[in-house]
């Protein structure tokens, strides 16, 4: 069991991707089926198109994003819910003034990412 303030876990950058950073708020060692993590992507910033071989749950927080997922594009804006199934394409591009930040939880297995070589938007 843990208990910690989201400020006190260090954010890294996303590989691949632009203006975005990480932090990984409950960790596989911590808990036994689920990994929670919290994007942050600046203005202007995205991750570009890619397939994970885990699904995503995803809870936005704050800003606004044009998302692809499976060839369909999504504007998603704070209190939206996001599904990405498992193998699935799927790319993010902060389409607002402020930051765009969410919750992505992910089971605790092996994630291979994947870049996908058709343009991200």
């Amino acid at each position: 069991m843990s208990v910690k303030h989201g400020k006190d876990v260090e954010a890294g950058a996303v590989k691949n991707a632009d203006q975005t950073a990480i932090q990984v708020l409950i960790s596989a060692q911590e808990g036994p089926h689920f990994a929670m993590r919290r994007f942050v992507m600046e203005p202007g910033g995205g991750m570009p198109n890619h397939t994970n071989t885990v699904e995503h749950e995803q809870y936005v927080l704050r800003g606004q994003a044009r998302i692809g997922i499976g060839g369909e594009e999504y504007e998603v804006k704070a209190g939206d819910v996001v599904f990405i199934p498992a193998g699935v394409p799927h790319w993010y591009l902060n389409i607002a003034d402020e930051t765009f930040e969410f919750l992505c939880m992910i089971p605790n297995q092996v994630d291979i990412v994947q870049l996908v070589d058709e343009k991200n938007c």
